[in-house]
């Protein structure tokens, strides 16, 4: 059996953005690995931390959430006093005794490595595997780093990647400021707001609460989800006159069921007379949304009938639905976190002129998925697409 190939790349986190992000897939894809241990620091005994360790592994398992070869990891947040390379690279070691180790950093941290805490330990353990931000000749001072730490007994492999001009600390600042800070995954971001991490002020004071109970509920890459459809909710509310704290609590909720057991959405979806449809009862695709707006009223306190109503019906839609809810199943179909294909972005850009083109036209695409695999669609998927057809903002004229 030959060796894996597996990458470990640390650091606060603090929050993890779209360089972090970037810097992980050029060493996954260019540096060949296996797997890549994504792991927020603990307690680091240089820096300074700004949020929770809880709050930044709940981060960097929703940025990296959908990816089966990267792994985030809390073998430092869990560790008891300053956590060191040293150690977690032993646990790792432990962990993988026969496979080949990548230590993954900056460029810029090549001439602080031999300070590190019993640096010299680590060079029999792993390679470095050094992530530079040009793919020219590298600089003089790295070269002379390089050099260094070979003749110490470090082994160094050479990769580039273009993370962009974006910092922990350039995020921090644009929230402190009250502004969105650019570089930010949508869940991350929408994470941020929600707990009123940096400065960041929540738009209701449940958020924090609820978020916290949907990272428990819901599987890493559901949770990322979620947020990322309420951060559209809001957009799409904004845009369309509708009120973006109902639109935000409506998407975050709307999967709150997703990921419980089918027998377990069938006795919420009786025991609150939610459905007795048995094509709807047999199916946790379309169940969940129904059992979903009985566990946001019974777990998470909802009593709005507006929101409970975006949350029921956001997988089908209904004939007559509110605007809210248009805004939530859009956002639904629509959300950045989603794979790109062409009638997702023609549905995308729709979106920026018209709320109910933009829905018809996901429903259409959704129904002919289901209907050329020859898979159930429900009714009132097949209602909605007609009765928006009849709305004035979806005739050929507009």
């Amino acid at each position: 059996m030959s060796k894996k190939r597996i990458g470990i790349f640390g650091g606060t986190f603090d929050p993890v953005h779209t360089g972090h992000q970037i810097i992980a897939f050029c060493a996954l894809d260019s540096g060949n690995l296996d797997r890549l241990y994504v792991i927020p620091t603990g307690c680091p005994p240089y820096k300074t931390v700004y949020a929770s360790g809880e709050d930044r592994w709940r981060m960097v398992s929703a940025a990296f959430s959908g990816n089966k070869r990267i792994v985030p990891s809390r073998v430092e947040i869990d560790r008891d006093g300053p956590t060191h390379a040293i150690d977690t690279v032993k646990a790792l070691r432990r962990e993988h005794p026969d496979d080949a180790l990548f230590f993954i950093v900056g460029e810029d941290a090549l001439v602080n490595i031999p300070r590190w805490y019993r640096a010299t330990d680590l060079f029999p353990l792993c390679a470095f595997m050094v992530i530079s931000r040009e793919a020219s000749v590298p600089s003089v001072s790295s070269a002379d780093a390089v050099r260094h730490l070979t003749s110490l007994g470090a082994r160094i492999v050479r990769l580039s990647a273009f993370p962009g001009n974006i910092s922990s600390g350039m995020v921090r600042e644009a929230f402190a400021a009250g502004g969105t800070p650019d570089g930010l995954d949508p869940a991350v971001l929408e994470y941020c707001a929600c707990k009123g991490l940096y400065g960041a002020a929540p738009r209701f004071p449940r958020a924090g609460e609820w978020t916290d109970a949907l990272f428990g509920a819901l599987k890493p890459h559901r949770f990322a989800h979620s947020l990322s459809v309420a951060l559209t909710s809001v957009r799409l509310a904004v845009r369309y006159g509708e009120d973006p704290v109902l639109a935000e609590e409506a998407g975050l909720l709307h999967d709150c069921a997703k990921n419980l057991p089918l027998e377990e959405m069938q006795s919420i979806a009786r025991e609150m007379s939610l459905t007795d449809d048995p094509d709807m009862l047999s199916a946790p695709s379309l169940l969940h949304s129904v059992a979903g707006a009985g566990v946001a009223r019974a777990r998470y306190g909802m009593e709005d009938p507006r929101v409970l109503e975006a949350i029921a019906y956001h997988n089908t839609g209904y004939p007559g639905m509110s605007r809210l809810a248009m805004c939530v199943c859009l956002a639904d179909y629509i959300e950045p976190r989603r794979d790109s294909f062409p009638q997702l972005e023609a549905v995308r850009a729709e979106s920026e002129r018209s709320l109910e083109k933009a829905l018809l036209m996901s429903l259409e695409v959704t129904a002919d998925y289901v209907i050329s695999r020859n898979q159930y669609l429900h009714p009132r998927t097949r209602d909605t697409i007609r009765w928006l057809k009849t709305l004035p903002a979806c005739s050929e004229n507009n």
